[in-house]
């Protein structure tokens, strides 16, 4: 990692910790509906075909929950995918979750499709998120494991963060191997960023 490279991190790091207050202080009394208009906005606006795949998260800590876009899209029978991790330094696998099969525990507080269910390469790719900004740049939680999932699918799914419109920061700084958002849906909308 070059001087550089280390600073940014450090950067990073700190707007984590920023990152994470903000969303920590998102009023549990709003967090019911905000999952509910961020189901709303993406169904309106994210352009989605019945024959394409999601692969959405189980969310943990204090993500904005996507169990009722999840639950939307499963009773519309759109192909649904959870991740897993498989390894520290591994890409996620992206099971896909086929009605009636129950989730199983996969570490970290989350949940996922059995070890036997088709691994696949979605469509579009939700993505949890410390914070974003006006740029569609992501913070992720550091450790890099959509980055690695991303560069190892063979094509460029739609990249769509989801998260609470409180999580947005001025600036974060990007390198080379972030990739930016192309969406971004909140309790407040959908947003597109150009040129991501």
């Amino acid at each position: 990692m070059t001087d550089s490279e280390a600073q940014l991190e450090e950067q990073k790091a700190k707007l984590r910790q920023e990152a994470l207050a903000r969303r920590e202080a998102v009023p549990q009394a709003d967090r019911a509906d905000a999952a509910k208009m961020a189901a709303d906005a993406f169904l309106e606006g994210v352009p989605l075909h019945s024959d394409q795949s999601v692969a959405l998260y189980w969310p943990i800590r204090d993500e904005i929950d996507c169990k009722p876009l999840l639950t939307r899209l499963m009773d519309s029978g759109q192909k649904v995918a959870l991740p897993v991790v498989t390894g520290e330094d591994e890409p996620l696998e992206l099971r896909l979750w086929e009605d009636g099969q129950p989730l199983y525990p996969s570490g970290f507080g989350t949940l996922a499709p059995a070890e036997t269910a088709p691994i696949i390469t979605p469509d579009i790719v939700v993505i949890p998120l410390l914070a974003f900004d006006k740029l569609g740049t992501r913070l992720g939680y550091g450790k890099g494991y959509y980055d690695r999932t991303l560069g190892a699918l063979g094509k460029k799914p739609l990249l769509v963060g989801y998260a609470f419109s409180a999580q947005e920061l001025d600036f974060i700084p990007r390198l080379d191997h972030d990739l930016p958002l192309d969406l971004l849906v909140t309790e407040t909308g959908l947003r597109r960023f150009e040129g991501a």
